[in-house]
């Protein structure tokens, strides 16, 4: 399926797109039993690399089901009636629906057998499996290529930066660090459009991943003298003699206390601009803004009035005074709160995650925990994910790590391009779904699957898979995602259809190659896999 040219946007380098090249391996699609929790068996899809074309009539598997492993108990219950939970947390099952919904919400969806050890540990541990994680992050698999198998070059080429990240999204076995640095990326949202090098944002991202699950004060101390920060909001030209308000008034509009709140007024920007005054940098063609530092002589020492407080403020009592301020911790409750829950906390629930992040002096770990325990998480409706996450978790279901540089283009008409969000207020997450964006997620689908589509021609697809079948196999390739009865119906109704197609010999194999090809795309595109 041809891929439309997309437009260029006129704040990016212009750069050569490129298409499909002859690999210099057969990328084939194997299939293979794996255990399931229940000591029963299911087909996984994976991706088999040839030094040579495969004959004709190759062996995929996945062979003759193995026997049922004795020594497994049946499927997974409800947690165990000695796991303590928390009052107010959910008290339902914690089975594979809901262990699906949390790596989901706080990742990028499963790998094969992530969700059964999850509901293995039951909620709270689960959850904690997840917000506590030990040591430095493994990313595990082949490492990232662009598309003539060059290492990526994320700090030098065009859009590499974006596929680094991506990458371990896709490799990393911490998916909450990197799903919390994604959320932070939105709320402190920075863009290459006026940083002078990539690697400036990329050494943003780390410091969300360390300051992730920690205290707010210190998370928002270290963004506001963040080099790619005070560049984009040019905190590094607020000087004692000429103040700056664009940072002052988005740290706390923003960042800290919310618009339309009364949280704060027009002196106050000004006064907190005066705050943060002192902040340098260096220039030159070869480094870009680099050195950064705090000079005296540039801030203003005089006496500041913020919030109807009075004394020599600094930018670090700039930070302190937001998130004292009495409407600070329900801004944060709410805002952390609609990422990764659909309607808005109860008040009882909201009101007790206030208290959580206050008692906690502002931690975030115990909030989150408090969000990813809730009942309103696993028995709310689904949420819709952002076209970085739907991508980075089919590449995880399809098996397929990074081997071309596309997605960043791909990415372009979607609506989200890591690193380049479109204005200080973070992606616009109302929009996902418009008819151009749903159009271009079609396309990534398609391009996802590029490598694990079987091929029409070849003569060796089956010339009497029934629809059934066809389904199954699909799903297989795909990992065999959880689907809505009424999506399963639809999906088995057009593969019934499909067959009612075939009127000659030579069309068996075929049309069902073709068949195939179309439920793979339909089920990539199906809400099931774009809801979270």
């Amino acid at each position: 399926m041809a891929i439309p040219q997309t437009k260029q946007s006129s704040s990016q380098p212009q750069r050569t797109r490129r298409r499909r090249r002859h690999p210099r391996v057969w990328k084939d699609r194997h299939w293979r039993w794996v255990p399931t929790a229940d000591g029963d068996w299911r087909v996984e899809g994976f991706v088999f690399r040839h030094k040579h074309r495969p004959p004709k009539h190759h062996f995929r598997g996945p062979g003759p089901k193995p026997p049922r492993r004795a020594s497994a108990a049946a499927a997974p219950a409800p947690p165990a009636s000695g796991e303590q939970r928390p009052s107010g947390a959910y008290q339902g099952p914690f089975g594979m629906p809901q262990a699906n919904r949390l790596l989901q919400r706080a990742g990028f969806g499963p790998l094969a057998g992530q969700a059964e050890q999850l509901v293995s540990l039951g909620l709270v541990g689960a959850v904690r499996s997840l917000t506590r994680p030990t040591g430095a992050a493994n990313l595990i698999g082949p490492p990232p290529t662009d598309d003539e198998g060059n290492p990526l070059a994320p700090a030098d080429a065009w859009g590499h930066d974006g596929l680094w990240w991506l990458d371990r999204m896709v490799r990393g076995d911490q998916p909450l660090v990197e799903r919390m640095a994604l959320v932070l990326h939105d709320w402190f949202a920075t863009s290459q459009a006026s940083v002078s090098r990539p690697q400036q944002m990329i050494d943003q991202s780390n410091l969300f991943r360390a300051h992730g699950f920690g205290s707010f004060l210190d998370l928002f101390k270290a963004v506001t003298v963040d080099p790619a920060m005070l560049q984009w909001l040019n905190g590094a030209e607020n000087t004692k003699s000429a103040p700056n308000e664009n940072y002052a008034r988005e740290m706390m509009e923003l960042f800290s206390l919310g618009a339309d709140r009364g949280a704060y007024s027009e002196d106050d920007v000004r006064e907190q601009a005066r705050a943060l005054t002192g902040w340098r940098n260096d220039w030159s063609d070869a480094e870009g803004a680099h050195n950064f530092r705090f000079d005296p002589r540039r801030h203003d020492e005089r006496t500041k009035t913020v919030f109807g407080r009075s004394g020599n403020f600094n930018w670090e009592d700039s930070c302190r005074l937001c998130v004292e301020h009495p409407l600070h911790a329900s801004f944060f409750a709410d805002k952390l709160w609609s990422y990764f829950v659909a309607t808005p906390a109860p008040e009882a629930t909201r009101q007790a995650l206030i208290q959580t992040y206050v008692a906690g002096g502002w931690q975030i770990r115990p909030a989150l925990e408090t969000i990813l325990t809730s009942p309103e998480l696993y028995e709310g409706p689904p949420m819709v994910k952002p076209p970085v996450v739907q991508l980075a978790s089919m590449l995880r279901r399809l098996g397929r790590h990074l081997d071309t540089d596309a997605w960043t283009w791909l990415l372009e008409p979607t609506g989200q391009v890591l690193f380049w969000p479109p204005n200080v207020a973070g992606w616009d997450d109302t929009r996902w779904l418009d008819t151009s964006r749903l159009r271009a997620r079609w396309n990534v689908v398609d391009y996802a699957l590029a490598e694990v589509s079987v091929d029409r021609w070849d003569g060796t697809y089956s010339t009497t898979e029934n629809a059934e079948e066809a389904l199954a196999r699909a799903l297989a390739t795909w990992g065999n995602p959880e689907l809505r009865d009424d999506t399963r119906a639809e999906l088995t109704d057009f593969a019934r259809r499909a067959e009612g197609t075939i009127g000659a010999d030579w069309q068996r194999g075929p049309y069902r190659a073709m068949r195939q090809n179309a439920l793979l795309q339909l089920i990539g595109i199906s809400p099931d896999l774009i809801l979270q």
